[in-house]
């Protein structure tokens, strides 16, 4: 039987040539904490310890995904979102650290109010409702989707958790019953925002497995997302409640303008870790 130590270097191995170090390092990390059960210090210092041939072979299939450069969130069917541990399949985005930021500065900005009442457009994996409502003090969370795909998704994780999301079937160009006018205090949403031009930029284990329905937008309207929710924020947010976007980089100033032309009275451009324009909000 093989140590952890020595399973650990054969994930590396045989992924190098799609997964250079150190990334092959990082994806071994992940297979091992997920198929052992074990944290990263426990791996740690348990290096000598041996794998069952049950667990040997779990990682074997894994490698194989791995070597087809399926990602390693389809892989091993979960996704760590801020604090939570969802489910993820190819039915949904993988959820991205730059979407951590938006939902972190959503808490930090109402953190200690009470009976928030929030919609999540675009929603996916579920997970930016679903990190909300476990942060904040919110009487009622919605989450809008399209794809029956994602919704099953996205209420698997709810169900998880016993998070009180709202899943809402419906595309966001279409009138939204059940939300009255002035109702809620927040809107976010990560609306497809990738231009078809640029999916020869993109990787392909991206472009291979993950929906295009929520990636993609046309070349000709690449705001087309941005301006349908403006103009329902502007609707349904009450006087002083946000509206967070993430964004194409590229959009920033764009979106920001259609913002207050929409009507909004204030909008900024908010930059990420990386100092690239990742977010816009707006005070209604």
């Amino acid at each position: 039987m093989a140590t952890i130590q020595q399973t650990s270097q054969y994930i590396r191995e045989s992924i190098q040539a799609v997964y250079p170090e150190p990334e092959a390092g990082a994806i071994a990390q992940l297979v091992l904490e997920h198929v052992l059960q074990k944290s990263r210090v426990q791996l740690s210092l348990g290096q000598q310890e041996e794998v069952s041939a049950e667990q040997e072979q779990q990682v074997r299939q894994a490698v194989e995904r791995l070597k087809l450069q399926e990602p390693v969130q389809y892989v091993l069917g979960v996704a760590h979102f801020y604090g939570l541990e969802l489910m993820v399949d190819e039915r949904v985005l993988i959820p991205r650290p730059e979407t951590e930021e938006l939902v972190d500065l959503v808490v930090r900005e109402h953190k200690g109010r009470q009976n928030l009442q929030v919609l999540d457009i675009c929603t996916g994996s579920g997970c930016i409702p679903l990190a909300l409502a476990a942060n904040l003090q919110a009487n009622k969370v919605y989450g809008l989707e399209i794809s029956e795909g994602a919704l099953q998704v996205a209420r698997a994780n709810g169900a998880r958790y016993k998070l009180p999301v709202e899943w809402l079937q419906q595309d966001v160009f279409d009138p939204i019953p059940g939300i009255a006018p002035r109702s809620l205090d927040i809107i976010t949403s990560n609306p497809p925002y990738v231009l078809e031009q640029e999916k020869a930029l993109m990787r392909p284990n991206v472009l291979q497995y993950e929906p295009h329905l929520a990636l993609f937008v046309p070349d000709t309207d690449p705001l087309k997302y941005y301006r349908r929710i403006a103009e329902l924020g502007h609707t349904l947010l009450k006087e002083g409640g946000r509206l967070y976007f993430e964004i194409n980089e590229e959009y920033g100033e764009a979106v920001r303008q259609l913002l207050l032309q929409t009507g909004f009275e204030q909008a900024e451009v908010v930059q990420d870790l990386f100092n690239k324009n990742r977010i816009v909000k707006a005070i209604q």
